[in-house]
């Protein structure tokens, strides 16, 4: 569909950097740069509305990337192995290659992680990073604790495993975009937003075609899955988009001793189905509801507390000499930019204005 997804407004490009060829898109014409990152099974399309938005005060000149095997960015295997260092690497490369400026640091969802790591290996780079339904510090799945305890010592139900039904992935890859319980199209609904929320006809169809160009497979998505002896029976491999944010190969905490501490913002909703202490896509609430045979019980497996780990983690970096800003948007789910687009533009331009000062 290529071109016909970009609104009037967004210019889409596309370079190759010493690392792979990443696509962008840029809306802006201010001084102060601006870089969004999406998360898992999404592409800088989800931004398009909001980057337009921020054009209008003529204050910041917004980039938006797509992450390796995301929109279209080139389709190169994720050595999960590296955690997140693989997209941080990618990011700084782009960096380097349009010579951008300190800038402000804007990561949704797994995106977050991906900032935060960015911050970590490019210290001095980043002048404030604003955490939009942040993925944890200790990534998805597999930890029960606020201090992101393993429940196994496989790391067993994170990585490949988690967050992907089988035919979910399929679906995926075949390009559905039918209505029912397992399609791409159901999932984006029913996860990404509030259940108080609905797309417009044509947003909806614009957000899927972007979630379909997720590559699929064992090196992107979901990624290489190997057997367990522990329930539920599936641990991470070493390659793949959910095994680099397996709790297995990402650890954030160093970033709570960074020397040059940039400012934070975390928003979140109140309805976020994927990012929260209950979590839809945690293995420890899907077997405690009973969607997954065999779960052994809250005590030897309970739900991930995603929100009191990011929330544990926040409160250290502002223990260490850090600050950090907490926002949450009542009835809002997963996609805050979206779904709340006036109040997340005014909380996120207020705080942006004050580090600016």
């Amino acid at each position: 569909m290529g071109n016909t997804l970009i609104l009037p407004g967004i210019s889409h490009q596309s370079i190759k950097t010493d690392r792979l060829r990443t696509a962008y898109l840029q809306a802006g014409e201010g001084e102060i740069p601006l870089i969004l990152l999406h998360g898992n099974c999404a592409s800088s399309f989800f931004f398009q509305d909001f980057m337009l938005a921020l054009a209008r005060t003529g204050r910041y000149r917004i980039y938006a990337p797509d992450l390796r095997g995301f929109g279209y960015s080139e389709r190169l295997p994720i050595d999960a192995t590296r955690g997140a260092c693989e997209f941080s690497d990618d990011l700084a490369a782009l960096i380097r290659y349009l010579e951008i400026p300190p800038f402000h640091l804007f990561g949704w969802s797994l995106g977050g992680n991906v900032a935060i790591q960015y911050a970590l290996d490019y210290p001095g780079m980043v002048r404030s990073l604003i955490l939009q339904a942040t993925g944890s510090p200790f990534g998805l799945g597999g930890t029960r604790d606020e201090d992101g305890t393993p429940i196994w010592p496989d790391f067993a139900g994170s990585g490949g495993g988690a967050a992907a039904s089988p035919e979910f992935v399929q679906r995926l890859a075949s390009g559905d975009r039918g209505q029912d319980r397992f399609s791409p199209r159901t999932i984006l609904k029913m996860l990404y937003f509030s259940p108080v929320f609905a797309l417009a006809a044509e947003q909806e169809e614009r957000l899927l075609s972007a979630l379909l160009m997720t590559a699929v497979g064992p090196e992107y998505f979901p990624g290489a899955i190997i057997p367990s002896s522990y329930w539920p029976l599936v641990a991470p491999g070493e390659w793949g988009m959910n095994n680099a944010f397996s709790p297995k190969y990402l650890d954030q905490r160093a970033f709570i001793t960074l020397r040059e501490k940039p400012p934070v913002l975390w928003v979140h909703g109140t309805h976020d189905q994927i990012v929260s202490d209950t979590s839809l896509i945690d293995f420890g609430v899907l077997g405690q509801q009973g969607l997954v045979p065999g779960w052994p019980g809250l005590v030897v497996y309970p739900p991930q507390p995603m929100k009191k780990q990011i929330h544990r983690f926040l409160r250290t970096y502002q223990e260490h000499g850090g600050r950090y800003q907490e926002v949450v948007l009542q009835e809002c789910g997963h996609t805050p930019h979206l779904e709340k687009p006036e109040e997340m533009l005014q909380v996120l331009l207020a705080f942006l204005e004050e580090q600016e000062g």
